[in-house]
């Protein structure tokens, strides 16, 4: 299974002692550092949710200048630490962020909703600080996640999205609400959408290709 493939990878990448797992996009970081840039480089920086997206939706990449910055298993401080070298330093036009439901499984210890706001609005502003545009995503919906017993997800999540969300609407960045349209009764990710609950399937990404697209399209 592609998750599995790709959480062993960076499980190894983990215990070399490189916490932010900077080592990972190291190569593909100096090749296309090599290359034109276009002006219109987009990067999706994120968890496994993102890596996966290029596996299980790869026309939604290959036909325009996406780039993929995903790690499995991540966490916000983990991105914070490693944005630079992989999203500041390509100089893309925009940044898409996708992050914060491996802080509430506390992949990386226990957080609250501060601490995962904290480290979203930190990237952002770094990035705003090299002139690239911000586009923040809610984050999934989840019910429950399979390698950790958290109490209530859901809730957990729509306060992190409301405050995503409205600090988007207050410094001029694009929101994308995955959350809404992905949900179901449970407020987390239905058997249609996803095999363990956390991460979607082939009809997910292809669902969240469609929703994102405004946001990527807008001038």
């Amino acid at each position: 299974m592609e998750n599995d493939r790709i959480a062993s990878q960076n499980i190894e990448i983990q215990e070399n002692f490189d916490w932010p797992a900077l080592s990972k996009y190291k190569k593909e970081n100096h090749e296309m550092s090599l290359k034109p840039n276009s002006g219109k480089r987009i990067i999706f920086m994120g968890d496994s949710i993102t890596e996966g997206w290029s596996a299980l939706d790869p026309e939604f990449f290959k036909k325009k200048d996406h780039i993929n910055r995903g790690i499995s298993g991540q966490t916000t401080p983990q991105m914070l630490i490693r944005f630079r070298a992989d999203v500041v330093d390509l100089k893309p036009n925009s940044v898409v962020i996708l992050a914060g439901t491996n802080d509430i499984a506390e992949n990386t210890g226990p957080s609250n909703v501060k601490m995962v706001t904290d480290n979203i609005f930190s990237i952002s502003e770094l990035a705003i600080t090299h002139n690239i545009n911000v586009i923040l995503c809610s984050i999934l919906p989840v019910y429950r996640y399979s390698w950790k017993d958290i109490s209530d997800p859901p809730s957990f999540i729509c306060e992190v999205n409301n405050l995503i969300k409205f600090y988007c609407e207050n410094h001029g960045h694009r929101y994308v609400d995955y959350f809404s349209t992905m949900a179901n009764e449970k407020k987390g990710l239905g058997k249609d959408l996803s095999e363990d609950g956390v991460h979607p399937n082939e009809k997910g990404y292809k669902i969240m290709s469609k929703i994102i697209q405004p946001a990527l399209d807008h001038k």
